[in-house]
């Protein structure tokens, strides 16, 4: 071989790897040329996962679920399709988090924390919840232990440290679902405020309701979307009150695939149009009752302008 020849023929060999992997990265993230193309989206979710996603006889479904559909029906109508077969892949724990990275699934219905280290595996779509540490009450609980843990304060003055706030805080029993973050969160709570209360773990949500409701226990701790849709579904709902307040917060988001940003733009886009629509207050009301004035604004915040 001729030393052109043999210079030509290396040139071709890096061209043809560079080609190469041109056409194999695009084609893992760009997702829209390809439901374009198959006219299929493939749907991840967790059957475990109530209240976002979760098997009901036999069909997916859940908020989460529910906000895919509106996106699987807006992405028809972004890309002009006639039809959108949409395909439903159950995975759970770390297997939605492969199922990205992989190609089995486009979009994870579910809702994970938006986090940083997350966000080095996948990428996410605008919050879908804002989640974090949330407190469930009867409703009949004092006006003054409402305000301390609405306000930080009853009726302005001082919280958790010297009198009136620690005569309402001690001596009374808290309740959090053993083995979350809202248990450590509130025994290090009592820790640091040096506090004479009682923590009082529950194994379930709906354990802890009723601990709430018989009076064993003054508060519920736990996640905010758990505990507003345990309350939307207990018997006795209007005797139960989630107050509006985040003592932590942790959003919620749907993942894709990192680099992917005509596809998320498009997610986005569909979330921002559902969050805006008149009807998203009866759509969430399906899931987690009435939302309150935080949540409300908290959606309409969200929501980004075309």
């Amino acid at each position: 071989m001729s030393g052109r020849n043999g210079r030509w023929a290396v040139v071709a060999s890096i061209l043809a790897v560079t080609a190469a992997s041109a056409v194999t990265w695009p084609a893992q993230a760009q997702t829209l040329d390809r439901v374009r193309t198959s006219s299929a989206l493939k749907l991840g979710y967790d059957p475990d996962a109530r209240p976002f996603s979760f098997d009901a006889q036999g069909k997916p479904d859940g908020y989460a679920v529910a906000l895919c559909n509106k996106i699987a029906d807006s992405l028809r109508a972004q890309l002009n399709l006639s039809k959108l077969d949409v395909e439903w892949v159950p995975l759970s724990g770390d297997a939605k988090l492969r199922a990205i990275q992989d190609g089995t699934a486009d979009l994870v219905c579910a809702a994970e924390p938006v986090t940083l280290g997350r966000r080095k595996q996948v990428s996410f779509s605008l919050p879908i919840f804002p989640s974090g540490i949330g407190a469930l009450l009867n409703a009949s609980a004092p006006l003054a232990l409402r305000e301390v843990l609405r306000y930080g304060e009853p009726s302005s003055r001082p919280v958790w440290r010297g009198a009136p706030a620690r005569t309402i805080l001690e001596h009374k029993t808290f309740s959090s679902i053993a083995g979350t973050t809202s248990e450590g969160w509130l025994s290090d709570k009592i820790k640091t405020f040096q506090l004479a209360a009682t923590v009082t773990p529950v194994t379930n949500y709906q354990q802890g309701i009723e601990h709430v409701l018989d009076g064993s226990s003054a508060v519920l701790f736990g996640a905010m979307p758990l505990l507003m849709d345990a309350a939307a579904r207990s018997d006795r709902s209007g005797n139960l009150m989630v107050l509006e307040r985040h003592f932590t917060y942790e959003p919620l988001g749907l993942e894709l695939a990192r680099g992917d940003e005509d596809f998320r733009l498009a997610v986005d886009r569909a979330l921002s149009q559902a969050y805006a629509a008149e009807n998203f207050r009866a759509f969430f009301t399906t899931w987690f009752g009435p939302p309150d004035d935080a949540v409300v604004t908290f959606f309409r915040q969200t929501a980004l302008p075309e």
